[in-house]
This record gives structure tokens, sequence and C-alpha cells, in this order.
């Protein structure tokens, strides 16, 4: 019977059973056996999460690795992650010894001055590149207050996250169309609005361009946005060789108005996305998202 990596990583026990082990196993020990776990994932290459990252990855590379380039890329994304999940585990209870590795820049170093609420509210868009979420934790307990949107109606391993996230201290509110409502009144205060932009959705009807094609990315952070009449900016997570995060940001982006709302929506999403993309390129074996994020372009993966 095929093992489905999918259905392993949603499941609250796994979820369970790995956060309480990476808290107690050191990290001389947790590093190497993640790097195991990571190549034996790597292996069962018709999964749909290997499926899933050989694609993005075979995207974020420009298209041109061939099948054993691929192979490899394939390999380091998913130790990786596992490393980044051993991180953010054993963190949880260590939240100084994150604080000791990462490396702010100045824009960062004034979130963490700026207070709840400022003259004007933020939207922060984060991605999925090394350990986002153990730096925005860490931020979050150095005093950065911020609402926190998830996905919607979490299930299975995801709400095992979701309710780990919200015992850390983080305001933590579902991406539902009332998440999204008080988002709006959130930013109109002066709030900050932190949510995560590359996880692809099902059901998105525009198809803003990442890295030279449509992609099934959600625009939510565009809409709230423009509804609020507030900046992007956008920030990310680069771990170092020496162990160190690096915080990078982008500029704040000033949301553009168009007569029509699609093209506003993708025209913005777009100059968003194109920030993105310099960002993977630095370290595309940092970024994971276990779930294709052009399905359409499955077939011309080389495998």
């Amino acid at each position: 019977m095929a093992i489905d990596l999918q259905q392993i990583i949603n499941s609250s026990h796994t979820v369970r059973f790995f956060s309480s082990l990476a808290r107690v196993v050191p990290p001389p020990v947790g590093y190497p056996a993640c790097d195991l776990i990571g190549k034996w994932a790597a292996s069962r290459r018709q999964s749909s999460v290997t499926q899933a990252i050989r694609l993005n990855q075979w995207m974020a590379r420009g298209t041109g690795l061939e099948k054993d380039g691929l192979d490899q890329a394939v390999r380091e994304t998913l130790q990786n992650n596992v490393r980044d999940l051993y991180d953010l585990y054993h963190s949880l209870e260590r939240p100084e010894a994150v604080w000791n590795r990462i490396c702010l820049n100045p824009v960062a170093e004034e979130l963490v001055r700026r207070p709840e609420f400022a003259g004007r509210g933020l939207v922060i868009a984060g991605i999925h590149l090394s350990s986002f979420d153990s730096v925005m934790m860490a931020l979050i307990r150095r005093g950065v207050k911020g609402l926190v949107l998830t996905i919607p109606n979490p299930q299975g391993g995801r709400r095992v996250e979701y309710e780990m996230r919200r015992r850390t201290g983080m305001n933590i509110q579902p991406a539902s169309l009332d998440g999204l409502r008080q988002a709006v009144r959130h930013l109109e205060r002066g709030g900050l609005v932190l949510t995560g932009i590359d996880r692809p959705v099902t059901d998105q009807r525009l198809h803003p361009r990442f890295f030279g094609q449509p992609a099934c990315l959600p625009t939510h952070h565009i809409f709230l946005a423009m509804k609020a009449n507030v900046p992007v900016i956008l920030m990310a997570v680069i771990r170092q060789q020496d162990g160190t995060y690096h915080l990078l940001s982008s500029e704040l982006m000033e949301m553009e108005r168009h007569a029509d709302r699609e093209t506003e929506t993708l025209q913005n999403a777009e100059k968003v996305l194109k920030q993105v993309e310099e960002f993977i390129r630095l370290a595309p074996q940092q970024w994971n998202v276990p779930l294709p994020v052009w399905p359409d372009l499955m077939k011309m993966v080389p495998n």
C-alpha cells in the first residue's frame, strides 16, 4: 500500500508527535535526522507533495533543470523544510534562542518599535522561505502586535499548528469573509495585518502571473490594502550557512488604482509577486510549498 505523504503531513497525530520529539532532541541529533527524513520523503517520487515541490522548484529555477538536477533540488528543499519544522517546534519554549539568531534589517527594527496602532495601517505579506514562522513568533514575543490571518477552518495537523501559534500569543484570525472584514477594520485603525501569500488556493478566480505563468495564488492581501488604503510590505527569511536568520523586506508598496477592478487586483498582485520572485531566487532550496502553484503545468516537469 502506497504511503500518502500529504495525509501524513496533515495528520494531527504526526504534528503532535514530531513537535513533542523536536522539543527534547538537541540539534546535533535533530538536524541529521531531519536530513534523513527529507531524503526519504524525496524518494517517494509519486506522492502529491513531492510532485508539487518538483513543479514549484522547476518553475522557480527557470524551467531549466533536467531530471537529475531537479531530483537534487527536491531533496534539498524537503530536507530544508523538515529542518525548518524542527527549528519551529524546538524553539517554542526557547524564544530567546531564535531571537539571538535573527539579523534584523532597519525595516524590521522599526516594526519591533512600532506601537500597536500607528498613523496608518500596514499589510505584511510573508512567503514560505526558511523558518518564517519561527522568526515571526520571535518578533511577536518581542512586542510586534498584529492580526495574523491564517487559512480558514483548519483541520488535522493544521488545527494543531493553529492552536500552538495561538498559545504563543499570536492574535490569529482565519481568513474567512468575517475575518477579512475584521482585518480591514484593524488596518483602518492603524494596525498591522500579517498574512501568507504563496500558498495556492483552488477556488481563486484571478490568476496573477508568477515566474512568468498564471498561478493559483491568493489576492486577499491586495483586497485588504485597497479597501483600507494602506501599503503592502513583503517580508521573508533566509537561513544562512552559520545558522542565522536574515530577515528581508521590500520597500513599502502603495496600491495603484485602476477603473477596472480585476485589472487593478492583478496589476498590484503581480507587482508584489515580482519582489517575491527576487527573494525566492536568493535561496530557492528554502522555498517550500507542498501544493502545486501552477497545476496546469505539472505534465511539463521532467520526471
